[in-house]
């Protein structure tokens, strides 16, 4: 991969907080220049040659480092990867230098048809083989190394023959890729089944986790009247995910932390004043104080 531009930011992402990037926010974010650390972006709104996403895309990424996340590459899925797709992805990396790329843990294509849904896949030998087979493929045609997200689930599958954690750790030491640690993902997923969500923070692989997420989600309720949590990435973080975050930074250290807020998108300030919070908890650690 050739060097960056030398008028563009350089180097790792900051470990602070940043935000989705998104076209509401285009004109003010070049207008104010806000003090954030970095901007990501989904790869899949990008692969386009020209427009208007890219005349500001290209504006903002002169003044900020940006972060590259996939929602379409399908990485459990049992089908081979789209070599077009990685292809689109692998010109769009090239052109604005991203400091991270990551994608989900999870299917959302079926042979031709792409599903607008990112689904869950069970933890077994067969699936751990095909994700690692993928995410090989993935870092080889990139030239880099990729970041994996936990992912939010909604149900349990019977043929699951190890946990979470163990399939991630699997990954980790077949590939070499990182892990992005998604800690609204974990507390969805700790109210949905029924396990501790400090307990999985506690036990999560750290040590290879290169990017956190947070982000709000929607409460609702199963068939059977128990408590549901969907991952819409809707609201503000929830008070109980900051804590988790907080708990997550005591044993990784300050890590790059993106604020998700995809639908119902705020105004500049509502987004904004969420990456301050965060940022006050980085700093928190940093000095190593408690900020809840």
């Amino acid at each position: 991969m050739t060097g960056a531009r030398p008028d563009r930011p350089n180097g790792q992402i900051p470990p602070r907080a940043g935000v989705g990037l998104k076209p509401e926010h285009f004109q003010e974010i070049l207008d104010a220049g806000p003090d954030i650390g970095w901007f990501e972006i989904h790869a899949e709104n990008y692969m386009g040659e020209g427009g208007p996403l890219h005349h500001y895309l290209a504006a903002i990424r002169e003044r900020y480092p940006v972060s590259l996340h996939g929602v379409g590459l399908s990485i459990g899925g049992s089908a081979t990867l789209d070599r077009d797709h990685l292809g689109r992805l692998k010109a769009l990396i090239a052109r604005y230098e991203p400091a991270l790329f990551s994608e989900h843990l999870a299917w959302s294509s079926h042979d031709s048809i792409y599903l607008n849904d990112l689904l869950p896949l069970p933890y077994t030998e067969e699936t751990l083989a095909q994700v690692s087979d993928h995410i090989d493929e993935v870092q080889e045609t990139l030239q880099r190394r990729m970041l994996l997200e936990n992912p939010s689930t909604y149900l349990d599958f019977a043929e699951a023959t190890m946990s979470e954690i163990d399939f991630l750790r699997e990954i980790v030491r077949r590939t070499g890729c990182g892990l992005l640690l998604d800690v609204n993902n974990v507390f969805v997923q700790s109210v949905n089944h029924g396990f501790d969500a400090q307990g999985f923070i506690d036990a999560f692989p750290v040590e290879h986790v290169g990017e956190i997420h947070l982000g709000g989600h929607a409460n609702d309720r199963d068939d059977d009247g128990s408590a549901l949590l969907i991952d819409d990435h809707g609201r503000e973080v929830a008070d109980p995910v900051w804590a988790l975050y907080t708990q997550a930074l005591s044993r990784a250290g300050p890590k790059p932390t993106l604020i998700e807020w995809d639908n119902d998108v705020p105004a500049w300030e509502v987004l904004f004043a969420e990456a301050k919070r965060a940022e006050e908890i980085i700093a928190g650690r940093r000095s190593n104080r408690i900020v809840a």
